[in-house]
């Protein structure tokens, strides 16, 4: 079993569990927290791990399962579905 397969089957287990009440806020907390510990820091190292970390956990807020992706899907058009965008 290869990384890639590893990762798949991660991703794959992660997206079939439950959510818990809050998850993605509390994830998305998390990673603000560490991009300000980022912008913070004086160390480049700590900078650039801990702006890593944080930008990776805002996007798993934003994209995760229940997370705000699901809201903006909602507000936009319904549940799951698309709308046609129209240029002005």
């Amino acid at each position: 079993m290869n990384i890639g397969s590893r990762i798949e089957a991660v991703k794959k287990m992660d997206a079939q569990r439950p959510d818990f009440p809050g998850e993605h806020l509390a994830v998305l907390g998390a990673g603000v927290l560490l991009l300000l510990t980022a912008g913070r820091s004086r160390s480049l190292v700590r900078r650039v791990l801990a702006g890593a970390a944080g930008g990776a956990l805002v996007g798993r807020a934003a994209s995760g399962t229940g997370g705000l992706a699901r809201v903006a899907r909602v507000l936009q058009g319904g549940i799951g579905g698309r709308r046609a965008m129209r240029m002005p």
